[in-house]
């Protein structure tokens, strides 16, 4: 009796499957009925409410053609869920970071404004974005199980739905939150990284901004190298300056001053002034010496190009780390791998959507005697090993010399070949 009962339930829901795949006709049918129809009639009554912002996009999402129904409905359950789980999650986060903070915020006397606009404001979307592959595959795993426990999947695939068509909602909104993700990323959350970083040197770590810095010597430009002896940042000043222009590795100019000092009140970036310069040109056998009391100039560097602020990377958008890299091997300068690591973090990250879905739809597509409590524990392990690897993965190119963007893709490209495996072990 009781496989009768659930053969019939299956039986029914398969019925109402195909009832949906036609909810195209029958939209159609309804929208050239709705001419003739009278001005009083009843509009259909929703069956759920969803949030505006949701269901605008699932709403245009739903004129096109490949999208049924059923699409919709596995879409809004999977963004819902998986927004669901980073307010549980995160809720949780923000309590054990504030035990656990609470003494130092106290010897410090920080304000509740400070701690909540300039910390946990900003922390909030960072740790979110941060561990966004995590949610991904919990809310896949949570959903799909319970879809499968339910036999809905079995109806599903009694349709005539291959688990390749099963699996087109799920990497749609796999793309929403990739997008969603890289935007952030990119461009949202380094802005409020600044007072987050801040707050944590000052208050949490105890790091104060250096003053000072005793000689420093780069490349800002092709064939430009410069020295100073001595820079005092809160003053903008520095002394014992010298800039050297080499054609080829031919010395062609040499320059010296005895202090030299940012123009903040110029308005524009690299303005300079010497003081108590002389100047030595070199053509071929002749040179050519001059001197001037003062120099207004144009030299390609900034004040904050002579310090290094502790996770400065994550203060950065995607164009600005661009910039920085290009910038700082030009230069030659040490300490560039930590960056390059987070720029194409940028980028592995949200792509990351897409493997832990298909792995977790995969996993828990099937229906099975434990229920979804396997499912469940085998996805947070795959979760939290992928995190894990990739920050394994990671300190190797800042302390090992790889490359970095060998080490921030290794994760992606060992799970894409589990996530293949798994897809192809799954009944089709």
């Amino acid at each position: 009796m009781e496989h009768k009962a659930q053969h019939f339930q299956t039986k029914t829901f398969a019925a109402r499957l195909r009832s949906i795949f036609s909810f195209g006709k029958r939209r159609r049918a309804k929208v050239a009925k709705s001419d003739a129809a009278p001005t009083d009639a009843k509009p259909a009554r929703r069956a759920c409410r969803m949030p505006q912002p949701l269901r605008r996009l699932l709403q245009n999402l739903s004129d096109h053609p490949l999208l049924t129904r059923l699409d919709r409905y596995i879409i809004y359950k999977f963004l819902s869920t998986y927004i669901f789980l980073i307010g549980i999650i995160i809720s949780i986060a923000i309590i054990f970071d504030y035990n656990e903070k609470i003494d130092k915020f106290e010897k410090a006397h920080v304000s509740w404004t400070k701690i909540a606009f300039d910390y946990y404001l900003n922390f909030i979307p960072y740790f979110s974005n941060l561990f966004s592959p995590l949610f991904v595959f919990i809310a896949v795993i949570f959903f799909t199980s319970k879809l499968a426990d339910n036999s809905e999947i079995i109806a599903m695939k009694s349709t005539g739905m291959s688990f390749r068509r099963l699996l087109r909602p799920y990497m749609i909104s796999a793309a929403i939150i990739a997008l969603t993700s890289f935007g952030l990323g990119a461009y949202v959350i380094p802005k409020g990284n600044v007072a987050r970083v801040n707050f944590e040197n000052r208050y949490i770590k105890k790091l104060n901004a250096p003053t000072s810095v005793e000689n420093v010597q780069m490349q800002v430009d092709t064939g430009v190298v410069v020295y100073i002896s001595r820079f005092d940042n809160e003053t903008k000043s520095g002394y014992g300056f010298s800039l050297d222009k080499f054609y080829g590795k031919k010395l062609v100019d040499h320059l010296t001053a005895q202090s030299i000092q940012y123009d903040t009140l110029a308005g524009k970036k690299n303005q300079w002034t010497l003081r108590q310069v002389q100047q030595r040109k070199m053509r071929g056998l002749r040179e050519r010496i001059s001197y001037a009391d003062k120099v207004d100039t144009i030299i390609m560097m900034e004040p904050q190009d002579f310090f290094y602020v502790r996770n400065q990377q994550e203060t950065m958008t995607v164009p600005e780390l661009r910039q920085f890299i290009d910038k700082q091997q030009m230069r030659g300068a040490a300490g560039v791998s930590l960056f390059e690591v987070e720029y194409h973090k940028r980028f592995a990250m949200p792509f990351a959507a897409f493997i832990l879905t298909l792995i977790g739809v995969s996993l828990s597509s099937q229906k099975r005697k434990n229920g979804m409590g396997t499912s469940i524990g085998v996805g947070i392990a795959l979760s939290f090993s992928y995190i894990l690897f990739q920050t394994i993965s990671s300190s190797f190119a800042v302390n090992a010399n790889w490359s970095p963007m060998l080490s921030v893709w290794i994760p992606n490209l060992l799970f894409v070949l589990i996530a293949f495996g798994l897809y192809k072990r799954t009944p089709q």
